[in-house]
């Protein structure tokens, strides 16, 4: 609900404040007074772009401040899904600089104006003779039908399970086509796997291969000089071992002349000890040390198949061969898998289907009970507003199309008159028909839906007498569930508000400005004496005035 307009240096209005309150809220004035100027000024609350030429002084800028009560409209995850700051007492600001920059406040937080378009559709709905139009629009059709066959939630797992749905089916696509791609790759891949699995690839190998090679290529001279070493250390005349062992006999005798003596001997016992050690092993390389020339080949063989993969792959370690075969291996496994994949995610979109399938039956055989009783309750109202002989044709067909609000298409058609033909809305109706049906449809929408507060600006226009009156009190009676503001030029209809402003211009320095004024009971009968006389108030217009506003 808007409980305050605040509007400074805007068009004809210096600054200006008015608070409403509940219930219906009449506005009149004379034309060109600036009534439209305070619907412009709260359009620019909604998310309107601002144009610099509205500004009053150009060297000031332009502040509109409007606070609303949001505590019973469940918009906390509205808030939250924009990122704004949820109050109960919801302030929105906007401000145009003389630079013509523009800036838009929610509870003192910069927002960006689609985000406050967004916020402002749930606070007020403008309404006008060309916002019929809306009337037209399929959408706002399906949403008149939804909410008299109460399809709010099933509206929402319907979109949820559409979203599935989609995201589903695109990755069921996603695998169909990676299938198509991997087979071709495939035997490729295989080819290449093989080839890395065949190798029998060690990490660290080829270093072991190299050294295996050298030794076998070499082993005559290798077995030669082993041979050379072995019979030197262990030769009866010229040996190593044999003469270390004279030395350390001839050094024992030398100890028990002197202390000193023992380091030496000592030493060479040691020396004596690692060379009959290093004699024992040169015997066992000796020993083991064989001619194999079918070994030397298969070394030979596995170095240059190694050689070969790593220059194929553009590597230069082993390692990187054996990744490389891992990652094959892996997408040779998800190619041989897809199908088994692929079938369990065509079952994951048939599941997803049937539940989209069975909401949207069940939102279309809502909408078809609900179509009676729009129909009834559009035509009672319409027959009160002078259109007797009005007749609406709803048809809702079941497709196979998904749209955003389930699978239907909707005919919704109008005739005026007997005898005459069904026809689409936008082509049956005249402008002065289509607002007395917008009127009727928000009446019968206020008595299943929170709406948002709502303007009605001059809807009235061309209507008068009886149906003028009519008129007022659907106003009236949508005021018991919402806050109506009303601008109008007839009496009958001003007669009915709780809350009655005037819009009003004067001249204060040789500059015009247009004010508001709330008015009281003996201003409201001047004011609707007016409207009923002109100018100059008769008896009988105050006598009427009054009778009106009793």
């Amino acid at each position: 609900m808007l409980t305050s307009l605040s509007i400074k240096n805007y068009a004809l209005i210096d600054d200006l404040h008015v608070d409403f309150n509940q219930g219906l809220t009449i506005i009149t004035g004379e034309t060109g007074a600036g009534k439209s100027i305070l619907l412009g000024g709260l359009s620019l609350i909604l998310g309107k772009r601002a144009d610099l030429s509205a500004l009053k002084n150009d060297d000031d800028k332009c502040i509109i401040e409007a606070v609303f009560n949001v505590s019973n409209y469940d918009l906390k995850q509205l808030f939250n899904q924009l990122d704004f700051d949820f109050e109960d007492q919801t302030i929105i600001r906007r401000e145009i600089l003389p630079s013509g920059k523009s800036r838009a406040f929610v509870n003192d937080s910069p927002v960006n104006l689609s985000s406050l378009q967004i916020l402002g559709n749930q606070l007020i709905d403008i309404h006008s003779q060309h916002e019929t139009l809306q009337l037209v629009d399929n959408d706002f059709q399906f949403r008149v039908i939804d909410a008299l066959g109460d399809n709010k939630e099933r509206l929402r797992l319907y979109k949820e399970a559409l979203k599935q749905y989609k995201i589903a089916s695109k990755q069921y696509d996603e695998l169909l086509k990676f299938q198509a791609e991997a087979i071709k790759e495939h035997d490729y891949n295989t080819f290449l796997l093989n080839e890395l699995i065949e190798a029998n690839l060690v990490d660290g190998e080829l270093e072991v291969l190299e050294e295996t090679y050298e030794t076998l290529n070499n082993v005559e001279e290798i077995k030669e000089t082993l041979e050379s070493t072995y019979h030197l250390l262990d030769d009866e005349q010229v040996g190593v071992l044999s003469n270390l062992a004279t030395i350390k006999n001839s050094l024992q005798r030398l100890i028990k002349y002197a202390s000193k003596y023992d380091d030496i001997y000592n030493r060479i016992n040691s020396s004596v000890i690692e060379l009959n050690d290093l004699f024992d092993e040169v015997g066992v390389l000796k020993d083991d040390l064989d001619l194999d020339p079918e070994r030397l080949e298969q070394t030979s063989s596995k170095i240059e198949l190694i050689t070969s993969l790593l220059k194929k792959h553009f590597v230069n370690d082993v390692s990187e061969l054996i990744e490389i075969r891992d990652n094959l291996s892996q997408k040779v496994k998800e190619t041989e898998n897809l199908d088994e994949e692929i079938l369990k995610k065509e079952n994951q979109v048939k599941e997803i289907l049937q539940v989209v399938n069975s909401i949207s039956k069940e939102i279309h055989d809502n909408r078809e009970k609900a179509i009676p009783k729009l129909k009834k309750e559009l035509e009672d109202i319409l027959q009160q507003l002078g259109m007797p002989n009005s007749e609406f044709n709803f048809e809702v067909d079941l497709v196979d199309d998904f749209f955003n609000n389930g699978k239907d298409i909707l005919k919704f058609q109008f005739k005026a008159n007997k005898g005459g033909q069904f026809h689409d809305l936008k082509k049956a109706a005249s402008g002065g028909e289509l607002s007395r049906i917008m009127l009727s449809i928000k009446l019968i929408l206020s008595k299943y839906v929170q709406l948002p507060s709502i303007v009605f600006d001059e809807i009235d226009s061309g209507v008068s007498g009886e149906i003028s009156n009519k008129m007022g009190d659907m106003m009236l009676e949508m005021s018991n569930t919402m806050q109506v503001l009303t601008i109008t030029h007839l009496p009958q209809i001003a007669a009915k508000g709780h809350t009655h402003f005037k819009v009003y211009k004067e001249d204060v320095n040789q500059i015009t400005q247009t004010n508001l004024m709330e008015l009281n009971h003996d201003e409201r009968i001047v004011e609707i004496a007016q409207m009923l006389g002109g100018e100059k108030i008769s008896n009988s217009a105050i006598a009427h005035a009054k009778q009106l506003l009793n």
